[in-house]
């Protein structure tokens, strides 16, 4: 096999800057989103439902992450306007939880800034 020179090298591939790893960040939606959640055939009854804690949140370690309300579409208003990338919220504080951008820790867990507002929480 012929040694690469250098210009060779530079032709080889797209140049990448220091900490650059080539693969793409994963995405922020999913189904982890408190209003993204599975849609059934049929609609259950609000019988069906447990009803919509005071404060929730996605991530399973939290001590409001309650599973049984994942089950079913959640929706978020917002400042009267429905939001798609609430991770928690707080009625009676009137606060939500958004990722801040891409930004993620180092567990790769999305940074979250607090949002003050009138949170309307509802089953869709």
């Amino acid at each position: 096999m012929p040694a690469l020179s250098i210009g060779a090298r530079a032709r080889a591939g797209p140049a990448r800057r220091r900490g650059q790893s080539g693969v793409p960040r994963p995405a922020l939606t999913g189904p982890s989103r408190i209003s993204l959640a599975p849609m059934s055939d049929t609609a259950p009854t609000t019988a069906d439902r447990p009803p919509l804690p005071d404060r929730l949140s996605v991530d399973p370690a939290s001590p409001h992450h309650v599973a049984a309300v994942f089950a079913h579409p959640v929706g978020i208003r917002f400042n009267g306007q429905e939001r798609q990338d609430v991770e928690e919220y707080c009625v009676s504080e009137g606060w939500i939880r958004v990722p801040a951008g891409r930004a993620v820790d180092r567990r790769g867990r999305p940074l979250l800034i607090k949002l003050k507002g009138e949170v309307q929480a509802y089953y869709r």
